[in-house]
């Protein structure tokens, strides 16, 4: 027994990998989320519009970070901010009382600003779109469908891939006549397929179950979801070549997975996070997913707001296979050698 006991913590000072798990991981989940575990809005992004609005916006409490005042501005004008996620708070005094247009789809930022504007009487209406009870299924319905493609994108490719290595396929594939590239999509293909289809089947429960509206273009999240599985299916490829069983994998994986649940906005607002969190959301492939999840369900957002977060997917995605290639086919390429000798050997 006892020398069972010895072999094992030999075993675990030998891998490093897991040691790091089991030593670094742990300080370094309670120091950023300690940090990023937070409901508490200290700023909200607003914008007063009409003839009142200078008055308005000096009247409104630390809470509401006005970043827009514009005197001619309409109503319209006030719903089309909240809409392409301009601000969170559109106040517009073309009327009595001024009416608030609160953007019902970023959860707790919308309760913090109803409860700050009723406290202000009969003086602003508050009006709340797109989540008009503030449904807490309605916002996260959209994030869990990224969970989804992001669990399969790496979890079950990096496990995949890995039990190649382990199988002794790998060395097959080495000697087609086949690029990485190539071998990288044939492996990844039925992962996507795979993934796209529990997608679907999530997104139509969501609706039907949970009443969650879907109010946008169905090709703009269909968009977004391929751009997004295509950087998670690189990175579980990447996962892959750097894990030598699958043990290795599903930490490396659950190492990707946690900081994209709690610091990707699906639970946790970006606006109650401080910056030197918040900086580390924006890293995350998942924080864009649910920005657009959110804008085609919710607020049926066109591509005209929704591009940059189009356009940093489709940078991620191209890193990420680009260095995904790469490693794999640093894999391939010992097979490969060893095949060449082998053939040179037998050559007369």
């Amino acid at each position: 027994m006892r020398a069972m006991i010895l072999k094992e913590f030999r075993e675990l000072r030998r891998d490093r990998r897991t040691m790091a798990m089991l030593i670094v991981l742990p300080i370094l989940l309670l120091v950023v989320f300690g940090y990023a575990a937070s409901f508490d809005v200290t700023s909200i992004p607003t914008a007063t519009l009409g003839p009142s609005a200078d008055q308005v916006a000096g009247l409104l409490p630390d809470l509401f970070d006005v970043t827009t005042v514009d005197s001619a501005g309409s109503e319209q004008e006030a719903r089309d901010l909240v809409r392409n996620s301009v601000v969170d708070v559109a106040i517009t005094t073309d009327g009595q009382p001024a009416v608030a247009y609160v953007d019902g789809s970023s959860l707790f930022t919308a309760q913090a600003a109803s409860a700050a504007l009723g406290r202000a009487g009969d003086a602003i209406r508050v009006e709340v779109l797109y989540n008009p009870d503030l449904i807490t299924a309605w916002v996260l319905v959209p994030g869990i469908t990224g969970l989804i493609l992001m669990f399969i994108g790496t979890v079950v490719t990096a496990i995949g891939l890995v039990r190649e290595r382990e199988n002794g396929t790998l060395e097959q594939l080495a000697v087609m006549p086949l690029s990485a590239s190539t071998v990288v999509m044939g492996k990844i293909v039925p992962y996507f397929i795979l993934a796209a289809v529990d997608m679907v089947i999530v997104t139509i429960l969501g609706v039907v179950l949970f009443d969650v509206p879907f109010n946008g273009n169905l090709g703009l999240f269909a968009l977004g979801a391929a751009l997004f599985l295509f950087v998670v299916l690189g990175i579980g490829v990447f996962i892959s070549t750097v894990s030598q069983n699958a043990g290795q994998a599903i930490q490396l994986a659950f190492f990707f997975l946690l900081p994209q649940i709690l610091l990707s906005g699906m639970i946790f607002p970006l606006e109650a996070m401080p910056w030197g969190v918040r900086w580390i959301s924006y890293l995350l492939p998942l924080t864009y997913y649910t920005m657009i999840a959110l804008g085609v369900m919710l607020r049926d957002a066109g591509l005209d707001s929704l591009w940059p977060s189009y356009l940093i997917l489709t940078s991620m995605a191209v890193v990420v296979f680009a260095g995904a290639t790469w490693r794999f086919s640093r894999d391939l390429a010992p097979p490969r050698r060893k095949h060449a000798e082998s053939l040179d050997e037998v050559a007369p």
